[in-house]
């Protein structure tokens, strides 16, 4: 890779996570250095041939543990937090995660003379929602602001990329299951964002070129129903299977039962999530703050499933080239 080294650090805290990896790409373009935060270092090696010799380089870090996130932070020009979990799981609960730890972040970036932070959130972060996982987000937007009021916090819809958490879910389900749930009916609304568009808004908030201070709302080019969405699966997998409604209160159950298994399909707390809709609001696009705001034309879902589910088709990707 020729990219010229600007000389300024960034700390990503998630780095080596689904957006986190998109993230550090992104920075790696513009030439600046990389310091990627995250619990098991020598996981996060993939990492280094993303930028030049030298410019990526991973050191361990765990939030819930003040000392190393302030030694990851140590001598940054930015920092990024990019962690997330959509599963509480032993120490790591949401509230450790997204709310002590995102206060731990802007604390030890403050200490070490940093103005902001890019703190990464989800749309639907709400402090009165009955979603633990929302709940968390929105404790740490405010412990972020709270702490240091020129961050900036990135607020995507459902992200979806190679190694999404959505769109290969159910493709997977598809491929074993004759019938796929549609949970409320199917009818919750969301706007898919594209993890590279994610990423590249991120990057332009280290760049400078986004207000600080200021809340961002991310969703694709298209407003989806989680019919939609399992219908587009389908399409780009060339399966057909019943598409069963299960109402919230089935669900529910059924997800009290299910979360006790680890790595659990479906929780109590994601069925929460789904009585919501998660679009970018109203006065978001009003304002400006949105990918169209800062110039990213959104990646298109046709445009960019196909490109990595293909491998769900009966004879994977190379389907296409079957003879008849």
């Amino acid at each position: 890779m020729s990219t010229a080294l600007n000389g300024k650090l960034v700390t990503v805290f998630g780095g080596s996570g689904f957006v986190g990896r998109h993230v550090v790409q992104a920075l790696a373009r513009r030439g600046y250095r990389i310091r990627v935060a995250v619990r098991r270092p020598d996981l996060a090696t993939h990492l280094q041939p993303l930028g030049a010799p030298g410019q990526i380089m991973p050191v361990q870090a765990n939030l819930r543990h003040r000392w190393s996130v302030d030694r990851a932070v140590a001598g940054s020009d930015a920092v990024i937090n990019a962690v997330g979990i959509l599963a509480p799981s032993g120490k790591n609960s949401f509230d450790a995660v997204q709310a002590f730890g995102a206060r731990a972040v802007a604390e030890a970036a403050r200490a070490a003379g940093v103005k902001s932070v890019v703190h990464i959130s989800a749309i639907g972060a709400n402090a009165d929602s009955a979603s633990s996982y929302a709940r968390s987000k929105a404790k740490g937007e405010a412990a972020v602001l709270e702490t240091l009021p020129d961050s900036i916090i990135i607020r995507p819809s459902i992200v979806f990329g190679p190694e999404d958490d959505f769109f290969n879910r159910f493709a997977s389900m598809a491929r074993i299951s004759p019938v796929l749930p549609l949970i409320g009916g199917g009818n919750t609304l969301f706007q898919p964002v594209y993890v590279c568009d994610v990423a590249e808004a991120v990057a332009k908030a280290v760049d400078g070129e986004l207000t600080a201070g200021a809340t961002y709302e991310l969703g694709g080019a298209q407003t989806a129903s989680f019919r939609d969405c399992l219908d587009l699966v389908l399409e780009v997998t060339r399966r057909k299977r019943i598409l069963a409604p299960l109402p919230f209160e089935v669900a529910g159950v059924l997800a009290k039962i299910l979360q006790i298994i680890p790595g659990a399909p479906l929780t109590s707390d994601q069925v929460a999530l789904l009585k919501n809709d998660n679009v970018v609001s109203e006065a978001a696009k009003a304002e400006g703050r949105t990918l169209e705001g800062m110039g990213i034309k959104p990646a298109t879902l046709a445009a960019i499933l196909p490109t990595y589910l293909d491998r769900f088709r009966e004879h994977g990707q190379y389907d296409a080239h079957r003879l008849a």
